[in-house]
């Protein structure tokens, strides 16, 4: 599978907790990080996702916000991935940010070059990464 996003996890479904609209797909990742999903029922029942399954958490770089204090900071986001800076990319209008995970994972943020300023990140910097549950892609191998 050849995709654009740059934030391919792969996990285990850990659990599926059917709603009234959506279904939330609760993907652990090795190391005990879990990433949780919004996804459409039909979504549910055309990946065939259950507990146990091998599932991917695909989230786009635009889509994920790159917050550099997060103590005490509480927000509607149910994904919080927490590490360390490890590359900056500066351009004139984006910049990339890396977030290297504990786990050995890392996760990508594209944020505007005013707001890399504005949080003041370097190399080695504590920083989270943070997106809500809509924002992730659920996919299975064929």
């Amino acid at each position: 599978m050849k995709i654009s996003a740059r934030n391919v996890f792969d996990g285990i479904v850990a659990a599926i907790k059917p709603g009234p609209i959506n279904s939330e797909v609760d993907i652990d990742l090795p190391g005990g990080v879990r990433i949780v999903a919004t996804v459409t029922h039909d979504s549910v029942a055309e990946l065939g996702l259950a507990a146990g399954r091998p599932a991917k958490a695909i989230v786009k770089a635009s889509s994920v916000l790159v917050l550099a204090d997060g103590a005490g900071v509480k927000l509607s986001a149910r994904n919080r991935l927490e590490g360390t800076v490890s590359a900056i990319v500066q351009g004139p209008v984006s910049s990339s940010v890396t977030i290297a995970l504990p786990q050995g994972a890392s996760v990508c943020a594209t944020v505007t070059h005013e707001g890399l300023l504005a949080l003041g990140l370097k190399v080695g910097d504590p920083a989270t990464a943070v997106f809500k549950a809509p924002a992730v892609i659920v996919g299975v191998d064929a």
